[in-house]
C-alpha cells in the first residue's frame, strides 16, 4: 500500500507542477508562451527603450520573455538564436547586427518551425515578419530640415551609424536622395561614428580641425551621435554656426531641442516598435492572423513641437 500510496503522490505533484505553467487563461490548455529576443546593443538608449516596451508588452500579455545582448556582433546573435532554437522557445524576435551577417539566424529559426520577427531593423533574409519604420524616411526628413534651414546652399557632414546594418544603408540612401535633388548643398564628408556618442563626439572633433568654419549642417543617422557631435561643436564655440539633425527622439534628444542645442530630431516610436513585436510574436506563435510588416510612421521634432514629445 505505501508504495502505491507514493505513486499517487508523485502523480498529484507532476499534475500540480504542470498545472502551474498553464497560462494565465486558467483553462490549463496552453503552456506559458516564451520568446527569446536577442538585441543590437544594450548599450543603445533607443534600443533599450524598445526592450523596455517589449517586457512591458510582454508582461501585459502573461507571456515570459527572454532577452539578450549581441554586442553588435552579428555571428554572436546567430549563436543567440541557435541557443533560443535549442531551448525550444516558442518565438523568436530579433533586433539584427547586421543585413547580411544576420540574415543566417532567420534560415535556423525558420527550418526549426520557429517564428522570427525582426524589429527595428531588417536583414536580406525574409522573416516570418517585421516591425519598425522605414529609416529612409527619417533621412529624408531630417535631410529636408537642413534645406530649409540651409535655403539650399551649404556644406553638410554625414555621420553613420555601424555600417552594414539596415537603419545605417536606408538613412544614408534617403540622405543621398535629398543630397541629389538639391545640388546647391555640399557633401563635405561623412564616416561612422557607430550609433555611439563618445565615437560621434571624437569624430566632429575631428572634422572641426579639418573642415571649421566650412561647416554649414551635420546629420548624425542617430541622436546618441548627434548628442556627441552637439558637445564637441560648443566645446569649440561652433554650435550657433552649425545645424545639428538626428534621428531617434531618445530623452537627452529631447531635451537638447527644447533648449535649442539640438536644432531637430525625427521621432522614431520605441513603445510601438517594442509592443508591436510581442503582439505579433504572440500572434504568430499562437498561429493566429498577423500582418507581415508593421510600419511606424516618424515625426520631426523641432522647439514648436517637442512639448507633444516629452513626457
Amino acid at each position: 500500500m505505501k508504495i502505491k500510496y507514493y505513486i499517487l503522490l508523485a502523480g498529484s505533484l507532476l499534475f500540480s507542477c504542470n498545472q502551474s505553467k498553464t497560462d494565465e487563461s486558467g483553462d490549463g490548455s496552453a503552456k506559458k508562451l516564451v520568446i527569446g529576443a536577442t538585441m543590437l546593443s544594450m548599450q543603445n538608449e533607443f534600443i533599450v527603450n524598445v526592450n523596455d516596451e517589449m517586457e512591458a508588452k510582454a508582461k501585459e500579455l502573461g507571456v515570459e520573455l527572454i532577452t539578450v545582448d549581441a554586442e553588435r556582433s552579428a555571428l554572436k546573435q546567430v549563436e543567440q538564436v541557435e541557443s533560443f532554437i535549442a531551448q525550444g522557445v516558442d518565438a523568436i524576435i530579433m533586433n539584427p547586427c547586421e543585413v547580411e551577417a544576420s540574415s543566417p539566424a532567420i534560415k535556423l529559426a525558420m527550418d526549426a518551425k520557429i517564428p522570427i520577427i525582426n524589429v527595428n531593423s531588417e536583414t536580406s533574409a525574409k522573416p516570418t515578419a517585421f516591425v519598425g519604420s522605414d529609416d529612409t524616411e527619417s533621412a529624408r526628413i531630417a535631410m529636408k530640415y537642413i534645406v530649409d534651414k540651409l535655403g539650399g546652399k551649404g556644406n553638410i557632414l554625414m555621420m553613420h551609424g555601424f555600417m552594414g546594418q539596415a537603419a545605417q544603408i536606408k538613412r544614408d540612401n534617403g540622405a543621398k536622395e535629398i543630397l541629389k535633388a538639391n545640388p546647391g548643398l555640399k557633401l563635405l564628408a561623412e564616416q561612422s561614428g557607430e550609433w555611439d556618442r563618445a565615437k560621434g563626439m571624437s569624430l566632429t572633433e575631428n572634422w572641426i580641425q579639418s573642415f571649421g568654419p566650412k561647416i554649414n549642417a551635420i546629420f548624425a543617422q542617430n541622436d546618441e551621435m548627434g548628442m556627441g557631435a552637439v558637445k564637441a561643436l560648443e566645446a569649440a564655440g561652433l554650435k550657433n554656426k552649425v545645424i545639428v539633425v538626428s534621428v531617434d527622439a531618445i530623452p537627452d534628444a529631447l531635451q537638447a531641442v527644447k533648449k535649442g542645442t539640438l536644432d531637430a530630431t525625427v521621432f522614431q516610436n520605441a513603445k510601438e516598435q517594442g509592443g508591436k513585436a510581442i503582439e505579433t510574436a504572440v500572434k504568430a506563435a499562437k498561429k493566429q492572423a498577423f500582418e507581415k510588416e508593421v510600419l511606424i510612421p516618424f515625426q520631426l521634432v523641432t522647439k514648436e513641437n517637442v512639448g507633444e514629445f516629452l513626457k
